[in-house]
């Protein structure tokens, strides 16, 4: 599938994969207070890209896509999502399971002899609220592939 470019609004970092939790939590609560001041507005659902595939530490960036551009305000700084050629999958569930669905859909790439390249991205379609049940959580992931 073609992706166009969307400009974004994130909290870029480079964390062990041990921290990501926090880095999550951390990020998205300053993006949060930048939004209810009216400061952000989200085009969409909340995401993360990653500048390299994952590993023992990962370059990564979380945020929202955005309409227009925002100036950068503590942590959070304007970022992008390339125009690219991707594969996708739909992962259903925890997002403990979200390496899974990544080996699943590297899989599916690999077997059409596709070329896998960054950046790989997650987009959560569903919002996490607590008492909600994560098997109903949806997250798209998106690989870019070598054209």
């Amino acid at each position: 599938m073609d992706v166009g470019e969307q400009t974004t609004a994130v909290v870029a970092g480079e964390v062990p994969m041990s921290e990501l939790r926090e880095f999550f939590d951390a990020a998205f609560h300053e993006l949060g207070q930048r939004i209810d001041r009216g400061e952000l507005r989200p085009a969409g659902p909340a995401l993360s890209l990653y500048h390299s595939e994952p590993g023992p530490v990962v370059q990564l960036e979380v945020g929202f896509p955005l309409e227009h551009k925002v100036a950068p305000a503590g942590s959070v700084v304007v970022g992008r999502i390339p125009a690219t050629r991707a594969v996708t999958y739909t992962h259903r569930g925890n997002y403990d399971g979200l390496g899974s669905s990544w080996e699943k859909l590297r899989a599916w790439a690999q077997e059409r002899h596709l070329r896998l390249a960054a950046p790989l991205w997650e987009v959560y379609v569903t919002e996490p609220h607590p008492g909600d049940d994560p098997e109903d959580m949806v997250t798209e992931l998106y690989w870019a592939v070598e054209t």
